[in-house]
């Protein structure tokens, strides 16, 4: 089937396109990229005048529940809510039940990716069995099934042993780490942010350091190993300082943010709302300027949507009780775009870094992350001038447990085009 899209502004850091072309898909593929090219009555045709045209957003941290917990969500309401959000690809991590730890898991997550058909979903498998923290994978046989990477996410790997000779193995398959980078025997039980407004509402604290001590261990370990270590959803300034320094040293090291830690702070806690129950926790204001200096400077190097479905009863319970975790898939680029773009913090260009090119580096997807002839139809449409609300009842995920709901801005998903299919279209 042939697809041609009309008059769009082409936006792709990877091949430094900024400028207006017609796209020509056929077979999956893109398959012509020029200024012209000719309408025929049997060609599919989209008019992308006024729209932006995009290389596929990819969201490296998504939780989709399927195996075991599909009363939260799915892979195929997953999938659905992705395609919303303009995601063309994801990575879905490997706490489900049974885990992730084997290829056989690894296989049906894919297979039934298909069956959904979609996006694009590849698994992120464990770093320990059953996310223990005791054994290794057999990460070999798990790259081969297609995991494209390892986190044990939701559990720091305490051992610095263990995590050593994850790096090493790792570098032999040339596929990321993504830590969680939390120390338990600091975090223990804490709900919020340690601090003063945790101390004013009696909610037992998280204190920075929790992740701090971790990032820093990872990164004196990686220096040395010069593997491929990610850190996932850094949330506090010192990690923003311990990363940019490491990244001076030419440590490779890549990180990521998500938007609630982007654009929300600790001071929403005074509430009791359970939705903004996250781990990590929201961070002070202070924090929250770091992790924008971070997209300013390229410390942080991807925005992830950490999306984590739970069902309205678990969420519907006393603070300290609630699992942590919001939803974020189908908010991600809007809110971004709308706080971020359109008030000049970043520009465009560095967004589509942070929501394509980049993840596709990271995670070595060497066919996604850029619109060339060629390569796999994956493409995301923007329409940067319409406003938008955003309202639980247009959620496609089973889950409602977003903190941005009821917020207006501007700048919404047109198209999201998967392999040359369109999977998502405005209403």
């Amino acid at each position: 089937m042939k697809l041609l899209i009309k008059n769009g502004r082409l936006i792709d850091p990877a091949t430094g396109t900024d400028n207006t072309y017609d796209i020509l898909i056929d077979n999956k593929k893109i398959k012509e990229i020029s200024s012209l090219i000719k309408k025929t009555p049997s060609i599919k045709t989209i008019d992308a005048g006024g729209l932006v045209i995009s290389p596929g957003f990819i969201d490296m941290h998504v939780h989709l529940r399927e195996p075991g917990f599909e009363n939260k969500e799915t892979i195929e309401t997953g999938s659905k809510a992705a395609a919303h959000g303009g995601f063309t690809s994801i990575a879905c991590m490997a706490n489900t039940l049974p885990v992730n730890d084997n290829r056989t898991v690894t296989e049906y997550i894919i297979a039934r990716s298909k069956e959904a058909g979609i996006v694009n979903i590849f698994p992120i498998a464990a770093i320990s069995m059953n996310l223990e923290g005791k054994n290794i994978t057999q990460m070999d046989d798990l790259v081969e099934g297609g995991a494209v990477g390892f986190s044990d996410d939701g559990k720091c790997i305490m051992s610095a042993d263990l995590i050593r000779k994850s790096l090493e193995y790792t570098k032999m398959l040339d596929v990321p780490i993504i830590e969680h980078p939390e120390d338990h025997s600091i975090s223990g039980d804490g709900q919020v942010n340690e601090g003063f407004i945790s101390y004013k509402y009696g909610l037992r604290g998280i204190l920075n350091a929790a992740e701090e001590v971790i990032v820093a261990r990872d990164i004196i370990l990686q220096e040395r190993i010069k593997s491929k270590l990610h850190l996932a959803h850094i949330s506090t300034f010192g990690s923003i300082d311990l990363i940019k320094n490491a990244k001076k040293k030419k440590i490779k090291v890549t990180a990521d943010a998500t938007p609630h830690h982007l654009l929300l702070n600790e001071e929403l806690i005074t509430t009791y709302d359970t939705v903004y129950k996250v781990k990590p926790p929201l961070r002070t204001e202070r924090d929250r300027l770091a992790l924008i200096r971070g997209l300013q400077d390229g410390t942080i190097d991807c925005i992830i949507s950490d999306h984590a479905p739970h069902t309205r009863d678990e969420k519907d319970k006393e603070f300290e009780f609630v699992p942590f975790g919001v939803i974020g898939l189908e908010t991600s680029f809007s809110v971004i775009y709308d706080r971020l773009v359109r008030s000049k913090v970043i520009n465009l260009k560095r967004l589509i870094e942070l929501f394509s090119t980049n993840p596709a580096k990271i995670l070595n997807l060497k066919t996604r992350g850029m619109v060339k002839p060629g390569l796999p139809a994956d493409l995301t449409i923007l329409n940067l001038n319409k406003r938008f609300k955003i309202d639980e009842n247009d959620f496609l995920s089973k889950a409602n447990n977003s903190p941005f709901i009821g917020w207006k801005g501007q700048g919404v998903i047109e198209y999201t085009i998967v392999n040359g299919k369109i999977v998502y279209k405005r209403s």
